[in-house]
């Protein structure tokens, strides 16, 4: 059966996904992979479906936001698939982050909207313990700068008091803040699947948020080192994880 908005079926879909936000980063992970062709593209749901390393591996976009990040979620894991990760865009919540860094989460503050539909605040949003562990270990192989801890997922940029949370967050030691991780770990926990999340920071704490965004999407900036750098983590730690797990041919 195919899924209503990612247009894929059981037979598109690699147990491995990597979870990008924007549908154009999906080609720029494309850009690494040995093949791949395009599956379904429908709203901000972009799929392709290739081989790394030999490794067979989805990318599909999941768009902004805890909303549409479950949506994608949930017909992934209808089509077979197993292990997640979401390769993003954060701001950080700590001075010591610079820009383009890489933050590994934990956990997520479930400040989103999303996670709250299926399940009471109290449930954590927790990683997948063995994928993070072979990400952050993939990472220091790489020697790519990294942060790992706790980040707090939200719903709004452009809300009256969003510094004062900030300073907040900043003084209980949240690293950062982007819109889907707190999403994808507790639906995750919910289904029995397993999720990571690697963010590349493109905010600096208590900096421009808009500037710091359009310079991002328009420029070529260590911002868009960052990214590339979470690309090829995310799919060294997946074909690390698929050795591991004897599934290389």
């Amino acid at each position: 059966m195919k899924q209503p908005h990612i247009l894929c079926t059981e037979n598109d879909v690699a147990e491995y996904v990597i979870l990008p936000g924007d549908p154009e980063r999906v080609l720029r992970v494309a850009a690494y992979l040995d093949k791949w062709r395009e599956i379904g593209y429908s709203r901000e749901f972009r799929t392709i479906t290739g081989k790394y390393k030999g490794m067979p591996v989805t990318v599909t976009s999941t768009g902004i936001g805890g909303a549409s990040t479950v949506i994608a979620l949930e017909e992934l894991i209808a089509c077979g698939a197993k292990y997640f990760i979401r390769i993003g865009s954060a701001g950080a919540v700590k001075e010591s982050i610079e820009i383009g860094d890489l933050i590994i989460p934990t956990a997520a503050v479930r400040e989103d909207g999303a996670s709250k539909m299926y399940i009471s605040e109290n449930f954590p949003a927790v990683a997948d313990l063995e994928l993070t562990n072979t990400i952050i270990n993939t990472c220091r192989k790489l020697k790519y700068p990294y942060f790992s801890g706790i980040i707090r997922s939200h719903d709004a940029f452009y809300i009256d008091d969003e510094q004062d949370r900030m300073r907040f967050w900043n003084k209980k030691n949240i690293l950062a803040s982007d819109m889907e991780t707190a999403a994808l770990f507790t639906i995750s926990q919910l289904r029995g699947v397993h999720a990571a999340s690697i963010l590349n920071n493109v905010v600096k704490f208590q900096g421009a948020l808009k500037e710091s965004i359009e310079e991002y999407v328009e420029t070529d900036n260590i911002a868009k080192e960052g990214e590339k750098r979470e690309i090829i983590l995310a799919l060294e730690s997946f074909y690390r994880f698929y050795k591991e797990q004897g599934k290389c041919l």
